[in-house]
């Protein structure tokens, strides 16, 4: 289960980091195969949940026939047993006596309600389940989630828990903060190499910073191509946050005109990263020119400012002074909700569009927009 618009560059990230192969994506699901299945699935940076498929199907009638397709299909279609041993592989069994939970989602107008296909579901898993388990509305050792939106359906085995989509370096936060995997998102995005300097202007509460602190974690220092990228004359430099042989070398910088919001920030990052945080004003940064690899940046939606209007001059003023500090073929990867404005503003400045990935965020249309300065 992803972030709904960041199907794509979650698909991406299994093929490349996992070796998975897609076979279907949208509606905030991705369903792909690994030839083994093991606790690298729970290291995706861009999923907010990762499952074992039980059974989906595109094709509900939307009418109550639908339940007892939903009760046939978890008690025939699925092998539980199979599904279980691979998920106490992974999760392995809590000492005492086990506990399962279902989770049930439906979205869409249909004729019957959650709680109709919750009882499908308890029916069609009778004697699934070693009869020892008890069941428990929270916290539970095995949970079996089915999500039913629109003519679409699927059932699966909950491998991950909440730390993947709210990560446990977040002991700081305020409404609105950026979700982690958004931020992860973003960082695949800006396409990071050994040796750069990444630039969040407008940190809040730093989600940014530790995701790219996080994506080259472990990465060892190799021959890397493509723009941006240098020769290493030595693979035993210390990586981002102190990490040993093997790290990357990312110089993290990031501010923000709130010194509260640095404070924060500096909380959450302080057992991922070594990252330098200043309170400024992103409009007039203390930067020399021409000396940042990569801006990675959730800038205000016209929402919280004290006037839409104000938006356009920012974004305008914002673009200037990161075209200022950024370097030949530098990348940029913002995410805004008026994306004429940014859009306007990195044409002046002569930025090249690569990419534009569109999302929702607390119901509001969104836009991820990918910048090179040519």
């Amino acid at each position: 289960m992803v972030h709904p618009g960041l199907e794509a560059i979650a698909a991406e990230e299994i093929a490349e980091t996992l070796g998975g192969e897609v076979k279907k994506s949208g509606l905030g699901i991705v369903v792909f195969r690994l030839a083994d299945i093991d606790r690298d699935v729970l290291n995706l940076r861009t999923t907010e949940d990762v499952f074992l498929l039980a059974w989906g199907t595109d094709e509900l009638s939307y009418r109550a026939v639908d339940l007892e397709r939903m009760r046939r299909w978890t008690d025939k279609d699925a092998d539980w047993a199979r599904l279980l041993q691979i998920h106490h592989g992974i999760r392995p069994k809590p000492k005492g006596r086990p506990t399962y939970r279902l989770v049930v989602q439906k979205s869409g107008t249909h004729a019957y309600r959650r709680v109709d296909a919750r009882k499908a579901l308890a029916r069609g898993l009778t004697g699934k389940l070693p009869a020892s388990w008890n069941h428990a509305e929270e916290n539970a050792a095995v949970e079996i989630w089915l999500t039913i939106q629109g003519a679409t359906a699927i059932c699966g085995l909950r491998l991950s828990d909440r730390s993947m989509r709210h990560r446990t370096y977040k002991v700081e936060h305020f409404p609105a903060s950026l979700r982690p995997t958004l931020a992860a998102a973003m960082v695949r995005l800006a396409d990071l190499k050994p040796m750069q300097t990444i630039l969040d202007p407008l940190c809040g509460a730093g989600t940014i910073l530790a995701e790219a602190a996080l994506a080259t974690r472990g990465r060892h220092l190799h021959s890397v191509g493509g723009e941006g990228s240098h020769s290493l004359p030595s693979p035993w430099g210390r990586g981002v946050g102190g990490e040993g042989p093997g790290g990357w070398n990312l110089t993290l910088l990031g501010g923000d005109i709130e010194p509260r919001h640095v404070h924060f920030a500096e909380a959450n990052l302080r057992k991922l990263a070594s990252v330098q945080l200043s309170t400024w004003d992103a409009r007039d940064l203390p930067l020399e020119g021409a000396s940042v690899d990569r801006i990675i940046c959730n800038p205000p939606f016209g929402k919280q400012l004290s006037s839409p209007g104000e938006i356009g001059p920012l974004y305008r003023a914002l673009v200037r002074e990161w075209d200022r500090a950024l370097k030949k073929r530098g990348r940029v990867v913002v995410l805004v909700a008026e994306a004429s404005e940014i859009k306007g503003a990195a044409q002046s400045a002569g930025w090249r569009q690569l990419r534009q990935v569109g999302v929702r965020i607390l119901g509001q249309r969104a836009v991820i927009l990918v910048y090179r300065k040519d």
